[in-house]
């Protein structure tokens, strides 16, 4: 307890320090909060001269690798920050400081249940070959096996760095109610919902078997294919907290001076970047979310026909049928500028609600994308075109799509390496191509030839059943039929019922009213009586028939 008040009293004064709760706008805060920023004054903001976005950056930056890698989801969540939050925080890196190499040969030895780390490995390399924030990446080479000789890294977590996530989680989860409950946009920022997407995110990346699960399945992805490589993981060696892979030698994608150096084809290497991401949307499902530049390198092999080596495979995104379909045709529309078609699509998904004025919509699409069309990747900013849309978007009552969160990120990341790599890549005609065939093998007759392909072997396990399910169909079709027809015999009744009940529970009403009118009117006794009499039985009646 003391641990999490004490780290809860050290992130209280970092974002004081760097006076994030003037971010907040003051009526926005009840008054407790007021009260005790007042109550802290030795903690004034000490950085006044910097905008509010690089005080944030750099708070999180102080926090530790828990915020910062908080902070680099959330600058690609354009559509909840203000663009100079959002630009500053997608400056963030991750600098962080190596634990000692020792300590990781301890966790590689515990982890394979080794005596030494030379029963399984020659020539480890006590000092990390590079550092991140949540793990620590050692050089080797196989000493046993088929693969003996073959060099590797070994990527380990950081020791002890889930309790200090854990810890960390549960004040941003608490952080995130406060804000919640008291912000009065926070219904729309969803800031709970956020927390919880980053939990989902940051556990998944500590997991390294789930990552050398998901290297396997880009490798078949792309098993022969001149696009892009995947190393080769030993899964014999991996761990929850170990991984074991290829070592590759390939050059940073951001180094664009030795590229050049080397004569590689920059046009055709833009250009794969594009196809690459397309591929692994639209054809596999099943996509690198995290193409950051740290992440890719370029092959030094064959530099006219260069191809890409990816690594880090902790995040990867996945779409259903469904969303594939309306992004594929979202895109085609969007690169034919069939804004009708966009906005139609748009309702026609849920993605924007059915009451809103498709026509409106469908201006403000225009308004949007028509001046970015026929322009070079250089001269054009998707990430600013994507503000635009999700202001858009919110003006229109569109909710964020949390399935489409990483393929967003993964966008930004395809146009970043695109303007580095060759800034005259014309994006649209890149891919409008690929996707054009994606879509006439979905809904052309190669799709029902696929789909029957894929059918055939359920549908020849079931033939042979097909006789007895018709006949127990049938033999079961007549009590079902008679069943029905005394229910509708019964509803008819009942009906029938109903209306005569109605009809005498008028007939009373009305002379009730009747005889208060005569009594009223000073009519002739016999007349009242008469009425009344009447109006008795009438009643008995509709009672009797009621019950």
């Amino acid at each position: 307890m003391s641990q999490r008040i004490q780290r809860a009293y050290q992130i209280t004064k970092t974002f004081l320090s760097y006076g994030l709760d003037e971010i907040i706008p003051a009526r926005w805060l009840p008054w407790s909060i007021r009260v005790g920023r007042y109550a802290l004054f030795w903690m004034p903001n000490r950085h006044k001269q910097k905008s509010a976005g690089a005080r944030l950056r750099l708070a999180l930056e102080s926090l530790g690798p828990v915020w910062v890698k908080f902070g680099q989801m959330l600058s690609t969540r354009r559509d909840l920050l203000p663009p100079d939050i959002a630009n500053e925080l997608a400056k963030l890196q991750d600098k962080v400081k190596a634990f000692p190499g020792e300590k990781a040969q301890q966790l590689i030895e515990k982890a394979l249940d080794l005596k030494s780390i030379d029963d399984a490995f020659d020539d480890f390399s006590v000092h990390p070959l590079a550092s991140a924030s949540i793990a620590q990446v050692h050089t080797a080479r196989l000493k046993r096996g088929d693969d003996a000789g073959a060099d590797v890294v070994i990527k380990v977590i950081r020791p002890d760095i889930r309790t200090s996530i854990d810890a960390d989680l549960r004040l941003m989860e608490t952080l995130a109610g406060v804000l919640a409950r008291h912000l009065p946009d926070g219904r729309r920022l969803k800031p709970k919902e956020v927390v919880k997407e980053y939990r989902k995110t940051l556990l998944d990346e500590l997991d390294l078997l789930r990552e050398a699960g998901n290297a396997i399945q880009l490798k078949r992805n792309f098993d022969d294919s001149p696009l892009l490589y995947i190393p080769t993981v030993y899964s014999d060696y991996s761990r929850h907290n170990v991984m074991v892979m290829e070592r590759i030698d390939g050059i940073p994608v951001s180094d664009v001076d030795t590229l050049m150096a080397m004569g590689v084809n920059m046009k055709i290497l833009a250009e794969r970047g594009v196809e690459v991401f397309f591929t692994q949307v639209f054809r596999d499902s099943f996509f690198h979310a995290d193409m950051h530049p740290g992440n890719i390198f370029v092959s030094r092999d064959n530099p006219d026909n260069p191809s890409y080596l990816g690594i880090d495979f902790g995040i990867v995104g996945t779409l259903n049928r469904d969303d594939k379909r309306y992004l594929a045709e979202n895109f085609l529309a969007f690169f034919n500028r069939d804004y009708r078609k966009v906005a139609e699509l748009h309702v026609d998904s849920g993605w924007v609600p059915a009451h809103i004025n498709v026509e409106d919509f469908e201006s403000a699409i225009r308004t949007v994308c028509e001046p970015i069309f026929n322009k070079p990747l250089a001269d054009i900013s998707f990430g600013h075109v994507l503000v635009n849309l999700f202001n858009t978007a919110r003006r229109f009552e569109m909710e964020v799509q949390p399935q489409l969160v990483l393929l967003q990120k993964t966008l930004l990341y395809v146009e970043g390496l695109g303007r580095t790599l060759y800034p005259q890549l014309d994006l649209w005609k890149t891919a409008k191509p690929f996707l054009e065939k994606w879509m006439q093998e979905q809904l052309g007759w190669r799709a029902v030839v696929r789909s029957v392909k894929e059918n055939a072997p359920f549908w020849a396990e079931k033939l042979p059943e097909m006789p007895t399910l018709l006949y127990d169909y049938l033999k079961h079709q007549q009590p079902h039929a008679q069943a029905q027809q005394q229910l509708l015999a019964e509803l008819r009744q009942a009906q029938k019922l109903q209306t005569r009940q109605t009809w005498w529970a008028t007939i009373t009403g009305g002379l009730i009213i009747s005889t208060t009118l005569l009594f009223v009117a000073n009519q002739p006794d016999w007349l009242v009586a008469l009425v009344a009499a009447t109006t008795a039985v009438s009643g008995v009646v509709a009672w009797r028939r009621t019950n």
